[in-house]
């Protein structure tokens, strides 16, 4: 399968180091035409989607929140998408119209996007494309994780827990299935080159491998269920674009009896896969800030509200643009990364039915 490459020229300053620069203070927000009457300022934040959990419960309260403390009469207009590219587009029009400043979009289709970047072009009004890459020489920056890199990580961490496995008898090589996200998320195929580039020169068979619609786990069930079906007796391992799909996955074969489960990958730390790492039913996940992200993206809506030239840490096909670090999480990373870092407490993790698979990891035994 072919999988477009992006090219990259990244800056001398280090990523965190530029976030870190970007979120210090600067002049108070100037007036601006978007926004009611008494308002300096409108910024628009266009999300695509629920079934990723970290939309609603992390992006949107931490994009809203800092915008509020950093421009407290700036207005944010908001809108969640529910994956519908042609509703995603009547919503950045609708805002456009009621007059936003700054346009901060997470594209359900990067393609059919591109009309709304022309469409803010109209109207005169900047264009952040958020998490992931719009290919549009209008967009004004792109905030988001280095997509490629998560791939690698879940693509070494496979390859790692496939060689601490016993060996196939007969010499045959272990065999994986390559779940990757939705094919209208320009992401996917960073993710896919990742995991491209980390399989290279393994000893190790593709079965099969699917994009999923919509990233949808369901759809994700489906195709697995499928090529267990298929592949009776030969899946060793599971590579999952996030851990949406990793539940998806996971739940087909716990549906077909397989057991024990083999390695399933993730991304996004969400609070479930964690719980399915400390309970061994999922490998690992790739945990993103994903707090920080929209903070980074708030502070630069804000700044460029301003009228202000923020510096960026890459330029990826000429969109000047921040990329964030991620970081590969297994069980033995959990209370370090996971808890330490504020994303999720013992409380939530462990809840009676993973209070064994708690005490075993090593976190404390909590009682809800």
């Amino acid at each position: 399968m072919t999988r477009p490459e992006r090219r990259r020229t990244v800056r001398a300053a280090a990523a965190l180091a530029a976030v870190a620069a970007l979120a210090l203070g600067g002049a108070a927000c100037g007036a601006a035409a978007g926004g009611g009457e008494d308002s300096e300022g409108a910024i628009a934040l266009l999300l695509p989607e629920v079934k990723t959990a970290r939309y609603e419960s992390a992006d949107r309260p931490a994009f809203t929140g800092l915008v509020e403390r950093r421009c407290p009469d700036c207005e944010v207009y908001y809108a969640n998408a529910d994956q519908d590219a042609a509703l995603q587009q009547q919503q950045a029009e609708s805002m456009l119209a009621r007059g936003a400043d700054v346009l901060v979009l997470d594209a359900v289709d990067a393609v059919a996007a591109v009309s709304i970047v022309q469409e803010a072009q109209r109207y005169g009004v900047p264009v952040i494309a958020y998490d992931r890459f719009i290919a549009d020489p209008d967009v004004d920056y792109y905030v988001s994780f280095d997509s490629e890199l998560i791939g690698y990580l879940q693509g070494t961490a496979l390859v790692a827990a496939l060689k601490e496995r016993a060996p196939r008898t007969g010499g045959e090589p272990p065999g994986i299935l390559l779940v990757h996200g939705s094919p209208t998320d320009p992401n996917s195929a960073e993710l896919a080159a990742g995991v491209a580039r980390a399989l290279d020169g393994e000893d190790i068979e593709v079965l099969a491998e699917y994009d999923t619609p919509d990233w949808s786990p369901d759809k994700a069930t489906d195709w697995v269920e499928s090529q267990l079906t298929q592949y009776a007796g030969r899946v060793d391992g599971v590579y999952a674009a996030n851990d949406a799909i990793a539940g998806g996955a996971i739940a087909a074969m716990k549906a077909a009896g397989v057991e024990p489960l083999p390695p399933v990958t993730g991304q996004d730390g969400e609070l479930a896969a964690v719980q399915r790492i400390i309970s061994g039913d999922q490998y690992m996940t790739v945990y993103k800030a994903a707090t920080e992200q929209a903070r980074t993206a708030a502070e630069l809506a804000v700044r460029v509200l301003r009228g202000e030239s923020p510096r960026t840490t890459a330029v990826i096909d000429g969109v000047p643009s921040l990329l964030l670090a991620p970081r590969a999480v297994g069980v033995n990373d959990v209370e370090r990364v996971i808890v330490d870092g504020g994303v999720h407490s013992v409380d939530q993790i462990c809840t009676r039915y993973y209070e064994a698979a708690c005490a075993e990891a090593g976190l404390e035994e909590v009682t809800p």
